[in-house]
């Protein structure tokens, strides 16, 4: 960029995935070579109950003996995962050797030097299947190199990985075990209530089997990540801490019913504020991964958002509950089926819309092709409307000619020479590949392989993301970019105005 850039402080961070800290570690001699292929089941191979797995655990008999029995029974399908991970540092003085999510927010100086170091983790996970299918955190396992998988019985494995998404932060791994494994059995978390109580067990801090109790403190939490990744948690204070990534929170029948998967904390330790990815988003993710190595997800073809209360009188609505349509993808699915700007989106197939995330999570959950009838409300009438709903894939063609004619960019994925060189993660920025000199970014001075890491406070991880995020811009409308200059090194700030 050829504009100065401001130097940016440091951001605390209060959101803890819980995967174990990583330490350095000497070379080992051989890594294993993980692999995203997978053999394709023709039927579902993971295990979901349609009533308690057991008498025993169905809620008689004294409350003491119905945790021991849930821990007895899911225990020998707990794993331990260790992960390897190797980076390429460009010094051993940078300032990125801090929480490699937020090293972009400092300045540096590129430097000619570069080494490889090797670093550890720890996590958990379940085993989903008695072929040795294990479900955990992509925050676990996404970047690891070599992985190696403990038993309760202390038997170890390498593991490969079958697949990884990282929008809801499940991975699926697999071992190869001569005899049959025991397994998970999940739960339909769409039945859990607010109180029920629950039993959490993984390996927080590397002391295996740890079982911890508590209740579900909440529902359908959102904004606890990244807004850009799909998010419904259940809250619960059972006791989850780093390590406990990837292990399950169940329910007094013994069933899965969430990953856990982050806290919030200042110490960085349990406060009572956990959060888990119920288990009807990661069974579907789950399979998916087992199946194609990849998960497809279903597009409508809008930008929404939330309805405010002070929206409710000009919109004619009785309550702020749907996903405002403020705006329309042109040749999209919604847009064939006469979906409008400004129409509210209060339900989907009978479901009740209460948010913009709750519709963006149906709709990516639903098979590409499917017809669905969405009820909007339009000038205070009530209309369905049949839509056939898209590929997630088709929309970033779609949208990417929104990206050329808003801001006069296009983007692509950071190479792992620059990954290295700026001490970043695969789902941290996006590079430019292509400006317009004379478009919104182009006449603030952004030039080719410049460095987008987020816009306005939101990260972006991906190409993906950030077309995402311009198809839903406004012309006229001013935005903040985080950026990164490539030949100075150098981060910052810098408003644009959209086209």
């Amino acid at each position: 960029m050829k504009k100065s850039l401001p130097r940016v402080c440091a951001v605390f961070l209060v959101l803890f995935l819980l995967v174990g800290s990583c330490t350095k570690d000497a070379p080992k001699d051989q890594q294993q070579r993980h692999s995203t292929e997978a053999s394709a089941p023709e039927a579902d191979i993971i295990r979901t109950a349609d009533k308690p797995s057991s008498p025993a655990v169905s809620g008689g008999g004294d409350f003491k003996n119905v945790i021991i029995e849930v821990a007895r029974k899911n225990i020998p399908a707990v794993v331990h995962i260790e992960v390897t991970q190797t980076q390429e540092v460009a010094s051993p003085f940078s300032p990125f050797e801090n929480d490699p999510l937020f090293r972009h927010f400092f300045e540096f100086r590129q430097s000619p030097r570069k080494f490889k170091r090797e670093l550890k983790g720890i996590g958990t996970g379940m085993i989903m299947s008695s072929d040795g299918y294990i479900l955990t955190n992509y925050h676990v396992v996404g970047n690891a190199t070599q992985l190696q998988v403990i038993l309760s019985n202390g038997k170890q494995f390498v593991a490969k990985i079958v697949g990884t998404d990282s929008k809801t932060d499940l991975a699926v791994i697999k071992i190869t075990a001569d005899a049959s494994l025991p397994s998970v059995v999940f739960g339909d978390s769409d039945k859990v209530q607010v109180g029920e109580w629950v039993v959490a067990i993984g390996h927080p801090r590397g002391l295996d089997q740890t079982v911890t109790q508590g209740i579900i403190s909440a529902k359908h939490r959102k904004g606890i990540t990244d807004p850009n990744n799909y998010q419904d948690f259940l809250q619960t204070d059972a006791a989850i801490n780093p390590g406990n990534s990837g292990g399950p929170l169940l329910n007094l029948d013994g069933q899965v019913i969430g990953v856990n998967s982050v806290i919030a904390s200042q110490s960085g330790g349990s406060e009572g504020l956990g959060f888990a990815i119920p288990s009807n988003m990661a069974v579907h993710i789950a399979n998916s991964l087992i199946k194609t190595g990849k998960v497809e997800r279903g597009w409508l073809g809008v930008s929404i958002k939330d309805i405010e209360f002070t929206e409710m009188k000009a919109l004619k609505l009785d309550s702020p509950k749907g996903a405002y349509v403020a705006e329309v993808v042109k040749g999209g699915p919604a847009a064939k089926a006469g979906i409008k700007s400004r129409d509210v989106i209060v339900s989907l197939d009978g479901k009740t819309i209460d948010d913009s995330s709750t519709l963006r999570n149906l709709v990516a959950g639903i098979p590409v092709g499917t017809a669905v009838k969405l009820v909007v409300v339009r000038d205070g009438k009530k209309l369905t409307v049949p839509v056939t709903v898209g590929a997630l894939d088709d929309a970033t063609r779609v949208m990417a000619s929104a990206l050329r004619e808003r801001l006069g960019i296009d983007v692509r994925p950071l190479t792992e020479e620059e990954l290295g060189r700026y001490g970043l993660e695969q789902d941290q920025g996006v590079a430019i590949s292509w400006i317009n000199q004379k478009g919104p970014m182009g006449s603030e001075g952004f030039e080719v392989d410049d460095l987008i890491l987020g816009v306005n406070g939101q990260q972006v991880g991906s190409a993906e993301d950030f077309v995402a995020i311009a198809g839903a811009l406004q012309p006229g409308q001013k935005i903040t970019v985080y950026a990164l200059d490539h030949r100075t090194g150098r981060a910052g700030n810098i408003e644009v105005e959209v086209h």
